[in-house]
């Protein structure tokens, strides 16, 4: 192991090299490192036509010069294989605007080939996917139309009889990584950091396809200081050390570097997590929280779904249910926002990899995923609009390996403006977008699949709720204050089927207090 300036990475990376970054969203980038290969591009031109492989990118919902964000430079980056692209989004916008060719693969998938690749193995053979655009017949993972240009990385197989998809493996020449601590000999240490994420998996791909690794550390410590438990990864793995400057050092942005109550160093009072006001997400997280059962483990996706998370530790439940997040932690309470994939208070932390290990197997009891475009059929549509491409992140793996799953969004969007008073909704001004369309623009989650699975899917907004059948969408709840046709019918592409049976939504959910929800 050796330690060197951030300036002299470039000294180790070769134009056209492929480079698996590790961080998760706002969680462990190495932007030391990030920054100087933007930099050394921008005054030398080098190293240019990278590959670059990740699992959620690195980047902060903005156009900060922060993350992936940083490689956006039209000659730096050549291809990309990632699983979620939303998080930095001038990259993201370059990928929409072809750029350079981009697959979007799902983020377990993106995870077991990290591992398929360390060990050497042809790649992963597994049911996610099918009937999603990542199954070649939808578009094989592509993200834009240039990736069209390049062979398939995903194949259609049979086993037994038994539809399957195989991603094919690839070289990692390079991966860099965050870590907290590098002791004297190289070992690792993650005690500081919100996520396991990728990083082992990353550098062992590295290291056995001959590669390097670069790691992005807070310090070196003493030879011998670090506790055995949590050097993750081994000095015989480690080729380079970058000590980053503070600026640069930082595990997630706009957040202090070490949050002890994140990585379950301590326990806080859940009551320091804000109580929510009454609005359209409350309402949404309210609905969905009705569907929860005591005991339960359940996967919460970014956006609307952390409002369940209020809702629990309102309503006094939240000790009765474990919450869980795709990048790792079981039990707490999920972070939305930049910092998505941490979590306040975990039971338990363990690598990506792990974590789609249990969720692909059907180790959830139900998902409660956001709603961004659904279609006649029941598809979802979550990762691709027009040039704004985001990629499922672990979307496709949880939809389709949990046995209930709860869709939750407003109805429209793009201006829509709701009051809710006196037990009813208002809608003060109507979103200019629909999001119940005749056809999404990409498949995120198949109605199809699911149906073969026999899951039991659910669509609730704050105006109405339906259920998946194999007619389609059936309506089968409706809020206090709605009116059928003017506020759900005209505002659809599509005319659903209409239950019998049609209720209406419980009125507690559009009041301003406690619900006193039991499970």
């Amino acid at each position: 192991m050796k330690v060197i300036p951030s300036e002299e990475v470039i000294k180790y990376i070769k134009d056209g090299d492929m480079v698996a970054i590790s961080g998760s969203g706002g969680s462990g980038s190495c932007e030391a490192i990030i920054k100087a290969i933007k930099d050394s591009f921008l005054h030398m031109g080098h190293p240019c036509n990278l590959g670059v492989t990740c699992g959620i990118s690195p980047g902060n919902l903005t156009d900060d010069e922060v993350g992936m964000n940083m490689l956006a430079k039209p000659g730096l980056v050549s291809k990309a294989i990632c699983a979620h692209l939303g998080m930095g989004r001038v990259f993201g916008n370059a990928i929409g605007n072809n750029q350079f060719p981009t697959f979007a693969v799902p983020l377990g998938v993106m995870n077991h080939l990290f591992r398929a690749i360390a060990g050497k193995e042809l790649g992963v053979f597994t049911h996610i996917g099918l009937n999603t655009f990542a199954d070649p017949r939808f578009g094989g993972c592509r993200a834009n139309e240039k990736a069209k240009q390049l062979p398939d990385i995903v194949e259609l197989l049979k086993i037994d009889g038994k539809e399957v998809l195989f991603y094919k493996s690839f070289v990692i020449n390079v991966a860099i990584i965050k870590a907290t601590y590098a002791d004297e000999d190289g070992n690792l240490s993650l005690e500081h950091e919100a996520l396991i994420g990728e990083q082992y998996n990353m550098a062992i791909a590295a290291h056995n396809s001959g590669g390097i690794v670069i790691a992005q550390v807070e310090k070196i410590v003493p030879r011998g200081s670090l506790k055995a438990r949590n050097a993750i990864i081994h000095s015989s793995y480690v080729d380079y050390v970058v000590v980053a400057e503070p600026d640069y050092s930082l595990g997630d942005y706009n957040m202090p570097i070490y949050h002890p109550e994140i990585t379950g160093d301590i326990k806080i009072p859940l009551e320091s997590v804000a109580i929510r006001e009454l609005d359209n997400r409350k309402v949404c997280g309210r609905r969905a929280a009705m569907e929860l059962k005591k005991g339960n483990v359940i996967n919460l996706g970014v956006g609307m779904p952390d409002s369940v998370a209020n809702v629990s530790i309102e309503e006094g439940f939240s000790d009765d249910i474990y919450l869980s997040v795709e990048t790792g932690p079981t039990g707490g309470v999920p972070i939305g926002g930049i910092a998505f994939g941490g979590s306040i208070n975990p039971d338990s932390v363990v690598s990506t990899a792990e974590q789609f290990d249990a969720y692909n197997g059907g180790a959830l009891d139900m998902a409660i995923l956001g709603l961004a475009e659904v279609d006649k059929d029941g598809n979802v549509n979550v990762s691709k609009f027009g040039t704004r491409v985001t990629g499922p992140g672990g979307f496709i793996n949880i939809t389709q390996s949990t046995k209930k799953i709860v869709f939750i969004g407003t109805f429209t969007t793009n201006g829509l403006k709701e009051e809710i008073k006196d037990g009813q909704l208002i809608i003060k001004e109507e979103g200019k977008k629909k999001k119940f369309v005749d056809k999404v623009e990409q498949i995120t989650f198949s109605a199809k699949q699911a149906l073969i699975n026999n899951q039991d899917i659910y669509y609730i907004t704050e105006r109405c709720v339906f259920k998946l059948t194999n007619k389609g969408l059936i309506l089968i709840e409706i809020a206090p204050g709605i009116n059928l046709e003017k506020d759900i019918i005209e505002k659809m592409e599509f005319f659903p089927t209409i239950s019998a049976n049609l209720k209406q939504m419980d009125e507690r959910i559009f009041r301003n207090q406690k619900m006193n929800l039991k499970l």
